[in-house]
This record gives structure tokens, C-alpha cells and sequence, in this order.
């Protein structure tokens, strides 16, 4: 009991995430500013961003609902940490595992973007509104690609739980190539997914202010900007051990390193995609994930399909 309650608050639970977060944060904007040969923010700058936040006054708009509007931020918070406790961080195994947990987080991990939709709608602001449907409306788009794409590497190790998949690929060499195709479209859906740009659609700061964050401010704010954080560090390593199933049979130091890595290695993809594209329209969104990207996650799913009945033979 006292492990595992350690597990949920320290290691690899909310301390270690929220360090983690920040550090994620600063990479991020860091990066994006040496691209646009800017300086950048300093190494603490997203630390002091969340404690001046905290010490903001707190404005709830007059016909907003005040229970659900501070209720929210603190289940996106919850839901995007509670999806990282389920993906393995130094070994195959996940602090709390079961079969299936990969089709678990990716659900658990929609539960952020529903909480900023109905965070906008019962702000009941004009900008507010437009964002929250914005958001609901990117979510039905990049989600079933994301979904198709993340589970595709199961398909093929006969199994959607972490610990089987990455014990199948670590056992078969470099056959984890074979998934590339889904990567690629996964880590375009998750761009979606995390509203960075091209598909910042639903904040969108030079059409609707700041979408549906437009009438939060002070702690509220605070919570939903970190978890955009947590579920950045939940996305990147739920993908790091899908797609990039190394490195967890090396022991608790060096695992943790390797881990650290690939979440850095997928940040940094991340924050060049932001950098090189500006943002497009709704309808080219949507068109993008359901013309091009769900195509190519199903043709990797058939192709997956394929290999295993050759490896089977």
C-alpha cells in the first residue's frame, strides 16, 4: 500500500511528472524560439509562469456554472496523470498493468480535450463557445487515426498491452521499424491533440482571443496549462513505448535515461512540426485526418495483418 502510494505521489507519479512537465514545457519553447532565432525563456521560466498563475485572482464569469467551471482543471490534471501511472516507464511493466492497457490510456487521455470542450461551454462567452467547438470538433477528427495508428503495432504482437508489445519487439530485433507509418501519423494526430500548431485551431489568439481558455485566469488557468503539460509527457511516452520499444530490460538507471530520451526525442519533433507550419483552417484539418491519415493507419494495420501471417507460418 505505502508503495504504490509513493508510486501515484513521487516516482513515476504527479512530483516526478510535474517536474517533468515543466522541464517539457522549457524544451519546447526553447527550441521554438532557436528556431525563429530568438532567445528564448530561461530554464525557470515555466515554474515561475505556474506560480505567478497561482497567486492570479480568481474571475468566474457571472453566468457560468461555478462548480463544473472549477471542477474541470482539476480532472484534466488528474485524467492526463493518470494515463502516464498505466505506460511503462523503465521496464516492461507498468507501475499498475492489466490486459488491454493500451486502448485504457488512449481513452483515459481523451479526457482532458472533453474537460477543455465543456470548460469553454460553461464559460458561456461568445469566445469560449467558438473554441469548445473547435475542440470537439478537431477531437472527432485526429482521434480515430490516433487510436488506429497507436494500436497497429499490437496488432501485429497480438496483444494492446504495453508489456507484451514491448516484450514481442524487443524479442524480434528491428521488426519495430515496420510500424513507421503509423509513428508518422501518430505523431501528427498527437499534434492535433495537444493543439500546437498547425492545429491550434481552438485557441487561435489572432481569431477568438484564447478559445476556450478565454475566460479562465489565476489557478484555474494554472491547472489547464499543466495539463497540456502532463498530456504532453503521457502522449509522448505512451508513443515512446509503442513505437520505440528499447531500452527497458537495461535496468532502473539506465531505462529511466533511455526513457528520458525518447520523450526528448519526440518533444523535439513536436516543437520543428510547430516551427515549420503555420496554422490551417477546420475543414483542411478534418480533411487531413480523415482523407490521409486514417487511410495510411488502416493500410499499416493490413500490412500488420500480412506480416503476421508470414511470421506465424
Amino acid at each position: 500500500m505505502l508503495l504504490a502510494l509513493l508510486s501515484i505521489l513521487i516516482f513515476p507519479g504527479f512530483l516526478f511528472l510535474f517536474i517533468l512537465a515543466l522541464a517539457a514545457e522549457y524544451i519546447d519553447r526553447k527550441l521554438y524560439a532557436r528556431m525563429q532565432t530568438r532567445v528564448g525563456p530561461p530554464w525557470f521560466q515555466p515554474f515561475a509562469d505556474f506560480i505567478k498563475l497561482l497567486s492570479k485572482e480568481l474571475i468566474i464569469p457571472e453566468l457560468a456554472d461555478r462548480v463544473i467551471f472549477r471542477t474541470l482543471p482539476l480532472v484534466a490534471c488528474a485524467a492526463a496523470a493518470t494515463a502516464f501511472l498505466f505506460i511503462p516507464v523503465y521496464n516492461a511493466e507498468s507501475i499498475f498493468s492489466f490486459k488491454g492497457n493500451i486502448v485504457a490510456v488512449i481513452y483515459i487521455l481523451t479526457i482532458p480535450t472533453l474537460t477543455y470542450f465543456l470548460g469553454g461551454w460553461y464559460s458561456r462567452s461568445l469566445y469560449s463557445l467558438i473554441g469548445s467547438m473547435r475542440v470537439l470538433t478537431q477531437l472527432f477528427s485526429y482521434e480515430v487515426p490516433l487510436l488506429m495508428a497507436v494500436l497497429a503495432p499490437g496488432v501485429l504482437a497480438s496483444s494492446w498491452t504495453f508489456s507484451t508489445v514491448i516484450n514481442f519487439y524487443q524479442a524480434n530485433g528491428f521488426l519495430f521499424l515496420v510500424n513507421i507509418i503509423s509513428f508518422v501519423v501518430a505523431i501528427i494526430a498527437v499534434q492535433g491533440k495537444l493543439e500546437k500548431v498547425p492545429f491550434d485551431i481552438p485557441e487561435a489568439e489572432t481569431e477568438i482571443v484564447a478559445g476556450t481558455f478565454t475566460e479562465y485566469t489565476g489557478p484555474l488557468y494554472a491547472y489547464f496549462r499543466l495539463a497540456m503539460n502532463i498530456q504532453t509527457i503521457s502522449v509522448s511516452a505512451l508513443l515512446a513505448a509503442v513505437f520505440m520499444p528499447f531500452g527497458y530490460n537495461l535496468g532502473f538507471v539506465l531505462g529511466v535515461i533511455v526513457f528520458l530520451l525518447k520523450i526528448l526525442f519526440i518533444i523535439v519533433i513536436l516543437a520543428v512540426i510547430r516551427t515549420i507550419f503555420a496554422r490551417i483552417r477546420m475543414d483542411q484539418m478534418v480533411m487531413l485526418c480523415w482523407k490521409y491519415l486514417t487511410p495510411l493507419a488502416l493500410f499499416q494495420i493490413f500490412l500488420n495483418i500480412i506480416l503476421k501471417a508470414v511470421i506465424t507460418q
